[in-house]
This record gives C-alpha cells, structure tokens and sequence, in this order.
C-alpha cells in the first residue's frame, strides 16, 4: 500500500510520537523497559496518610518532578493532571522530531480526555474554604480544576489553533479523544493532533470514593500483587495515574520530512451499553460492537489482527465480560490471539487509561513485543484466552485492538497496524 489515502477516500493517519508519565517511569524508554520486565509499580499510597481507609496502595508517581519541563512559578498554576499532560505531550513532541514555533498552527490540534480533572485542586481549595472561608479560595482553582484546562494549556504552550477540547466518558476518556483525532486528520480538519488523556485522582476523596464502591482491590499485605487481570482470585482493581500523549501526523506530511512511524492509526469503534452506571451489559454486546466497528473501520480482515490491548481492569465482572465479548467477535480464532493488561502493573488511570494503552500497543506493534499480564498464577476457567502470562513474548504484530470500557456504559475500540508503505 503505497497511496497516503485509504481505500474509502479519507486520510492515512500515522503516529510519529509517544509520551508516557506513568508509575513505571516518566519517560518513555524506563517505562517500555519496565512493562517488558513485568515490573509492578503499585506501592503503598505516599501522597497522604491512607492508613485508615481499606486500601492502602495505588499505581503513584512518587517523584514527579514537573521543573523537567515548566518552571516551578508556572507548574504552580496548574492541577496536577495537567503537569502529567504537558511532561508526556512535550516528550512525545520531541519524540516525533516536532518544532512546533515551525507548524501551521491552524492546521494543529490537541484531543486529549480526562474523566475526572483538577480533583487535586478541588480537594485542596475545598479545605481552605472550610477552613479559612470564601475570600481565602484562590482565583486559580476554576482554571486548574476544570477538565479542559489540559488542553487548553497545551494549545497556549505550543501555540497550535487547531481542533482542541476534552472528552469526558470515564475510562473510554483518553481511547474517545483518540479516534476524533484520528478523525480529525481523516476528514482534513487538521494535519496533525497531539492526542491522548492524563488523570490525577488518586486523592483521598477519590480514593474513599472507589472504596465506597467496593471495586478496589483490598490486598493490603502485597500491593504489588493486588492487579491481577484474568486471575481467578481478582478482587478489584488497583488505582492508578498518569498520562499518555501521541502525535498523531498525516502521512503525505510525515514522509514528506522523513519521520520515524511507529504505527498507522485504522479503525475507530464507539458504543454504548445502555445498562447501567458502572456494571457492564451481562453478555458485553457493547464492548463486542465497538471491537466490530473498529475492525470494519480499519479495512483489515479480522484474521490480520494478533493482539489486544485489554481493558482487563482485575475486577471479577469486567474481565469476564471482556473475555466473553472478544470470543464473540473473533469466534474460535480468538484463542490465537495474544492478549495483554497494562493495568497489571501500572493500575487503572481512569480516563487515561486508553491513551497510555494505546501507546503500549503502538509500541508492542514497533518493537515486535507483547508484554505480560503479571499476577496471572491461578487460572480462572473462564477467562481461558492467551493473555500472555507473567513473561513478555517476542510478536511480529500486524493489526492489534486496544479496549477502553467506562462507567457509564461508554465503549471504545481503537485498532493500529504495522505501517506498510
């Protein structure tokens, strides 16, 4: 294939850069090099004292040091989640050969999602105004808290005026953003899109909210141990976050300056369960339409596809589900597939969970490696898929999925390939 449009008429769309801040690392070689290792990066909680609440531990970034890429008067002025978005969009800016102060700025955009936002903001001036009342709340807590602060401070850094807003759908957050910007190229509303999603809610509201729920996991003694996608013995899942940024390049305009690909961006599948708030539909139609639509989208034979980046959360009901919904889809060629969970060593990022998964399996797809779903040691008899068990696999990837499900019912399906021609 050597014409940079597809078959259907619309624009080849490839990726040329990535970018991770993550518990595993917060750059991107440390963080690949980790994963591949099967290295946990779930501890004990450090950010505040978590000792009398029923979880204990989270996938934290311990050490985070924004002055790598803002000044510190500057990093004053933004929530947390937004520090994490701009050290992976710059990385991942770098990473894809970008001068931005050289682009068409009307011609760049920025799609990111976040399902929750500035919670460390709002924690934060909640307290002041209990505390120290309304005049003490400071002026910056609206720019910092509100979700589409990222993307907005992102446009203004690099002064691109192209597409730029937030999605909002739970965990599908970062996985939504991602094919409007794939869209976005597609359809020729811009030639290039930094996309991906950044979450920082490992807060104690948030923290005592997710245990409200009871869809942590509660395995205090071994932190490291409480991510267990697809085992039988999963309780919940583990807290995590960070951020995973991509540029995403029209292909005429990548050649044309000799970039480095890592991927070509295919296919695009987005439904609903209509079922309930945070329990996913019992058979997982919803989840199996999304992989549908993206496999339809991508224009790839279902046979083409070797791997899945799963949503594979370690919560009992959704990996059960997601296992019964790739079954559906694939049939009895499912059990050739290789499957994987990032979320068994990094935890979940909520809405940002399907944009450092989608760097994963753009990488997985570059490098010929599908890294491990670790804490797999009891098989559970139904969840009998090839989910690539404690230890990384060597893969010549041509077509891979990349779930993202949320609360709310939202579903998500992003397929990447090979890039040939």
């Amino acid at each position: 294939m050597s014409s940079t449009a597809r078959p259907d008429g619309r624009r080849r769309v490839v990726v040329t850069g990535l970018g991770a801040v993550t518990c595993l690392g917060s750059d991107l070689d440390t963080f690949w090099d980790s994963l591949v290792a099967g290295k946990s990066g779930v501890k004990n909680i450090e950010r505040f004292d978590a000792s009398q609440f029923d979880v204990h531990f989270a996938g934290e970034i311990k050490g985070f040091d924004a002055s790598r890429w803002i000044p510190a008067h500057e990093a004053r002025k933004h929530d947390l989640f937004s520090l994490y978005a701009i050290g992976a969009c710059d990385d991942a800016i770098k990473d894809a050969g970008i001068e931005p102060s050289k682009e068409n700025p009307d011609r760049v955009g920025v799609i990111l999602g976040t399902g929750i936002g500035g919670i460390n903001e709002m924690e934060a001036q909640f307290q002041r105004l209990s505390e120290r009342g309304p005049g003490k709340v400071s002026p910056f807590l609206i720019p910092k808290m509100m979700c589409n602060a990222m993307a907005g401070q992102l446009s203004i850094r690099h002064g691109f005026r192209g597409p730029s807003f937030v999605t909002g759908s739970a965990c599908a957050s970062g996985a939504h953003a991602i094919g409007l910007a794939m869209r976005s190229i597609q359809f020729g509303e811009a030639d290039l899109v930094v996309t991906g999603g950044s979450e920082s809610a490992i807060t104690p509201l948030g923290l005592a909210g997710f245990c409200a729920l009871k869809a942590l996991s509660t395995r205090n003694e071994a932190p490291e141990r409480a991510s267990r996608p697809f085992d039988k013995n999963r309780d919940g899942f583990v807290m995590g976050e960070g951020s995973g940024m991509l540029v995403f390049e029209e292909l005429s305009r990548a050649k044309k300056r000799g970039a480095r690909i890592y991927a070509e961006a295919l296919g695009f599948g987005q439904t609903s369960d209509a079922y309930h708030i945070t329990a996913p539909s019992p058979a997982g139609e919803g989840a199996a339409n999304a992989m549908r639509r993206a496999i339809e989208d991508s224009g790839r034979p279902i046979d083409a596809f070797d791997y899945i980046n799963a949503h594979g959360t370690s919560t009992p009901l959704n990996d059960l589900i997601e296992t019964q919904a790739v079954k559906a889809v694939f049939g009895t060629g499912a059990r050739r597939l290789a499957i994987s969970s990032t979320k068994s060593m990094i935890g979940h990022l909520l809405g940002a969970s399907g944009s450092v998964e989608l760097v994963v399996t753009a990488l997985s797809i570059h490098r010929g490696v599908a890294h491990p779903t670790i804490n797999l040691e009891t098989p559970d008899p139904e969840c009998d898929l090839d989910y690539v068990p404690n230890e990384a696999r060597e893969l010549p990837i041509r077509v891979a999925l990349s779930n993202s499900l949320g609360f709310g019912g939202h579903n998500v399906a992003l397929a990447v390939g090979r890039f040939e021609g």
